[in-house]
């Protein structure tokens, strides 16, 4: 029988972590402390899902007449499994801020009855993005294949509740609900990421939204556009400055083509069109024109600004 040593790989792993947590623990974290579960988040989500589009998203012999009590059954489930997980990160948190001193089960209590109450309107957010999908891309057949299909759709449901999440005071949540949808649509808008009613993102595949972009109704990206931050401010001892706006204001009714890079915090204002792989670190005014220097024009002599569909 093969003689793979486990007990020295144990030991030395169990040295590895001592080492890591006496570097990088910080002061006052509680031993043995327990973090929210990436598979029950991933399940909680499926039903959350399945509560905002039973007709699409549910059980696949779910019919109309019996909507009502899937998706009663479906949010008292979610809701239930939530709340564990909003528990175990606000102890952490309190553990960390103020140990002893919160009152972790009100606070959860509260937290989960707001982002319950919140699912309708994310649900009217939701189906504004699908329509925008559906009248922006010629080649959408109907708004419930652009909900089965598209992973712009995809990636905005994920945003919608992890942005809900995080304004609730749950950042570690609602990081792990945003990336699994990068994980799967290759999609990354991070939870803190404001963005308004009628959002599309066409394609997608490399799309980056940074932590406090502010996007606008009936905004248009397509596939590796970025809206990042231009630089990093600094403590005087090195650390990077946590919070401050960093990233680009994109206003209603702007679009920006494929491979465009914006950087800073900058914005865009309404009606712009960014043209695709531009690189832009300065505002645009309203109803502005930014392509590449090269850029071909048509025979009317208006730039040809291209997409695929």
């Amino acid at each position: 029988m093969a003689d793979f040593d486990i007990q020295g790989i144990v030991r030395d792993l169990h040295e590895a972590r001592r080492q890591w947590r006496q570097a990088h623990r910080p002061a006052g974290e509680p031993n043995g402390i327990e973090f929210p579960s990436r598979d029950a988040v991933a399940d909680i989500v499926g039903l959350l899902k399945s509560a905002l589009f039973p007709m699409r998203l549910g059980p696949p012999d779910m019919r109309q007449g019996s909507e009502d009590f899937h998706v009663a059954h479906a949010l008292d489930s979610a809701l239930h499994r939530l709340l564990r997980q909003v528990r175990i990160e606000l102890r952490y948190s309190a553990a960390l801020q103020q140990p002893g001193g919160s009152d972790v089960e009100a606070q959860a209590l509260e937290a989960v009855r707001a982002f319950g109450a919140a699912l309708p309107g994310i649900r009217m957010l939701l189906d504004s993005d699908v329509l925008a999908a559906y009248q922006g891309d010629p080649a959408a057949r109907s708004v419930d294949e652009v909900l089965l299909c598209y992973p712009g759709i995809l990636a905005m449901i994920h945003h919608r509740l992890a942005h809900r999440l995080y304004g609730l005071g749950l950042p570690l949540l609602a990081r792990i609900v945003a990336e699994q949808a990068h994980a799967e649509t290759g999609i990354d808008i991070h939870p803190g990421a404001r963005i308004g009613a009628g959002f599309f993102i066409d394609h997608g595949t490399g799309v980056v939204i940074g932590e406090t972009a502010v996007i606008g109704q009936r905004v248009r990206l397509y596939q590796a556009v970025t809206l990042g931050a231009k630089r990093f401010p600094a403590h005087a001892d090195g650390t990077l400055q946590k919070g401050l706006p960093r990233h680009p204001v994109v206003e209603d009714d702007v679009v920006i083509y494929a491979g465009a890079t914006l950087l800073g915090r900058i914005t865009v204002g309404k009606g712009a069109v960014i043209g695709g792989n531009v690189w832009l670190t300065h505002d645009v005014p309203p109803g502005g024109r930014v392509a590449q220097a090269a850029s071909r024009e048509d025979e009317s002599g208006n730039q040809a600004w291209g997409r695929s569909g």
